[in-house]
This record gives C-alpha cells, structure tokens and sequence, in this order.
C-alpha cells in the first residue's frame, strides 16, 4: 500500500510576492509597460500585445555596462515618471510638403488625427491608413506582417508592441508605382508633466512596387507655449520590401529640447529588391536611432545616408546593422555626424556577411566633423566577413574644420562666422541633397544654416 502525499498549497501571500518579483525584473519598466498597455480585448492584436508583454517583463532597461549601449546612458530617461497624454490639439502647426499634400497621415502623440491628415487622389493599389480605417481583408494582410521583422524582442521594440492602439499603414500592391511621397507625421506634444508616446508604422510594397516614403518625427508647435517640454517618443517602423520592389525612405527626427527619441527601423528585403534610407537626427536631448536591414533573397540593393547634427549636451545615437545572407548584392551607407559645444555622437555600424554571401560588394563610412575642442565622437565600424570572394571596405573620420579653407574663404571677402557656416553646410549638403522631395531638401538645409550654434566653440 502506498500512501501519495499532495505538496502543502503555497500561501497567497507568497503567491503574490513571488509573482510581484518575477514581474518586475525592471520596476521602472514594467511602470512604463503598466502605462502603455491598453484595455485587454480579444483577437489577434491582443495576443500580439501580451506576447510583448511578457518579454517586457523579463527585460531590463539597457546600461553602459551592455556592449550595444556602451556609450549611451539612459540613466536620465530613468528620473523621468512618464504620463500618456491624448489630449485633442486640433490647432498643431507643422511643415506640410507640397508634394504630399494629399498623401498625408498624422498621429499626435501615437492618437491619429484625421483632421490634420489628408489622403485623397492616391492612385489605385495602395492603402494609405491608420488600423481603425483598414477592411476585414486588409487587416488579415496586416497580421501577417505587423510585429514580424527580426528583432522584435529588443526591449524598446517590445514595449511598443505591448502598447500597440493603432499604427500608420501604407499597403502597396503588386507592380503599383506610387509617383507621390507619402508623408507620414508623427507629432509630440509636451504637456505639464512628462508623457510618452509610441508611434508604430507598417509599410509593404509588394512584388514589383515602387513606393516613396517622408517619415517625419517632431515637437508640436501650439498657439500657447506648454509648461514642461520632457516627453519620451518609442517609435517602431517595420518594411517589408518584395521581390523585385523600390522603396526611398526618408526618416527626420526633429523632437523637443528636452525630449527622449527612441527609434528602430527595422526592413525586410526580398530578392533583386532596392531599399534607400536617408536618416536625418537632428533633435532631442537623447536620441537612439538602430536601423536592421534583413536580406532574406539574393540581389539585393541597399543604400543608407545618415546625418546626425547636435550641439548644446545633446546626445545622438546611431546603430545599423546589415546581415547579408545571399550573393550578389551591394550595400553602400554613408553616416556624416557634426557635433559642436558639448553634444556626443555615437555611431555603430555592423555589417554582417556570411559565407553563403559570395560576391557581396559592401561599403561603409562614417565621417564626423567636430566644432568644438569639448565635442565628442564615439564610432566603430565593422565588418564581420566569413564569405572569401566578396569586395567590402569600411572606415571613420574625424576632423574639423581647416584653418586654411576659413582663412581662404575670409580672403575672398566672406567674414569667419559665414565662412565656417559654408563648410557646415557643404558637409552636410551631400547626404541632404540626396533627399528625392524637393522642398524637404530645402526645409532641412534651411534649418541647417540657421543652427547659430554650430559656429560658435
């Protein structure tokens, strides 16, 4: 006879302990997940959501101590107690291009807002919308992809998941070409305590498509000056590019003073496809923008422009990484970062060929120009290669500007302070200039030229 003895029940209050411990790996971030995730309802969004979730649970805020955030502390995003701001700012003022006038979606503060947006005369083929606006049939589309690009256990990327509402979705069908920009718009707007928002864009051009984006990324200008000015933007863009399609993304970030601009890209691209990316940071108190390309077939065409300017104590973050897993393809970025006063750049560029990547032709250069003695760069550039007939090459400068070409130009009339701003400027007019939308190039060199305090040291 034997006697089978049941295990004592664990009391409740070390029922809710050990559950509290488990939960919070990260007390302040599970009160940023607390404060993000939304009402719980049914269907397919909301186990997406709790999938985030649990990985949020079990996650920490990353620290210097971690090789990928070496340089870039968030210990001050940390001193923050975030709120969720929706308020209604139908009065917001913002740089409408006139060549997407009427390809245009805006979100404020992650809400969308279809009195500030206009989509109208869009050819037939593509779906230009927020989720709320999409049909049965497209949605289905949407689950395939949403929330599917490799990566999506990375902390930030997680908690924007678990907090998804809406998100913007641009949707182009096979063989469709799109001669419009779309411009999509992403507003923050500071309120009298700190908020957070977190913007989520999905874009998929299809088989043979070629698709034009301006994602653009800003500090809401209202009638009345806000008190405050700290807010915390999370946001995620995900780009699935089909075989044989073309898509020019240009991504600005021009946030607040005081704000925190966290930011993945993450693309997908399928065989003989072209994707090109010109990133554009030229805000926030702390901005990280980590920028994963995906090849999942072979020909494959990528070109990355990026140009980070910041000054005060500004910090500005940039991470890529490029895994080229088939042959025959070419990569080409240029990252240019000018830094003055006492703002630190970072950059850190990885590009990944393995051994069934024969015949890759990869380039990779980041070049800084630092106006002041107390400016700082941080870059590392790399090239992990185990493919033996490929052509790669990689590189980093760092200078400043030349006595010789301010005492040249001041010999032809032109004084020291305007002398120096024409060496900024050219510096950075060859990735601007790389921009396809007209008055966005002008916008940006504008903006540019009136930094003053680019020229002082």
């Amino acid at each position: 006879m034997s006697i089978q003895v049941s295990p004592s029940p664990i009391p409740n209050s070390n029922v809710v302990s050990l559950t509290s411990t488990l939960l919070e790996k990260d007390s302040y971030l599970t009160e940023l997940l607390n404060l993000v995730i939304p009402p719980k309802t049914e269907g397919w969004l909301q186990d997406l959501r709790e999938d985030a979730a649990s990985w949020v649970r079990h996650s920490t805020i990353p620290t210097t101590r971690e090789e990928e955030w070496r340089f870039t502390d968030l210990s001050s995003l940390q001193k923050v107690q975030f709120n969720v701001e929706t308020g209604n700012f139908a009065s917001l003022e913002f740089d409408i291009l006139p060549e997407a006038a009427n390809s245009r979606l805006v979100f404020v503060n992650g809400v969308f807002a279809p009195q500030l947006s206009a989509v109208t005369d869009l050819p037939p083929g593509i779906v230009v919308s927020n989720l709320a606006g999409l049909s049965v049939v497209e949605l289905e589309g949407v689950q395939q992809y949403l929330a599917q690009t490799e990566g999506a256990q990375e902390v930030f990327t997680a908690l924007n998941t678990a907090g998804i509402t809406d998100a913007a979705v641009v949707w182009v069908k096979k063989n469709v070409v799109v001669e419009t920009p779309i411009h999509l718009v992403f507003i923050s707007v500071a309120g009298e305590t700190a908020t957070i928002s977190q913007p989520r864009c999905l874009v998929v051009a299809e088989s043979g498509s070629q698709v034009m984006l301006v994602e653009e990324y800003v500090a809401g200008k209202m009638p009345t000056p806000q008190e405050g000015g700290v807010y915390l933007t999370n946001a995620v863009t995900e780009v699935w590019v089909g075989d044989n399609a073309q898509v020019s993304h240009t991504r600005i970030e021009r946030e607040g003073a005081e704000a925190f601009h966290i930011g993945k890209t993450a693309i997908a691209q399928s065989r003989d496809s072209r994707y090109t990316c010109h990133a554009i940071s030229l805000g926030a108190k702390l901005s990280r923008h980590n920028l994963e390309i995906l090849q999942t077939g072979e020909q494959t065409e990528t070109n990355l422009n990026g140009l980070t300017i910041i000054s005060g104590k500004q910090l500005g973050d940039t991470h890529s990484a490029i895994a080229l897993n088939y042959p025959h393809s070419t990569s080409k970025q240029l990252h240019k970062c000018i830094v003055g006063d006492r703002a630190h750049a970072v950059f850190n560029g990885k590009v990944l060929v393995p051994k069934a990547a024969q015949l890759t032709d990869a380039v990779q250069l980041n070049r800084n120009l630092l106006l002041s003695s107390k400016a700082r760069v941080d870059t590392k550039p790399q090239l992990e290669i185990t493919a033996d007939n490929v052509k790669c090459a990689h590189g980093a400068t760092v200078s400043q500007l030349e006595d010789d070409e301010i005492f040249y130009l001041q010999s032809r009339g032109i004084d020291e302070n305007d002398a120096r701003k024409l060496l900024i400027n050219a510096f950075a007019a060859e990735v601007i200039n790389q921009i396809p939308v007209t008055s966005l190039r002008e916008i940006l060199l504008n903006t540019v030229n009136n930094l003053k305090s680019l020229t002082n040291d």
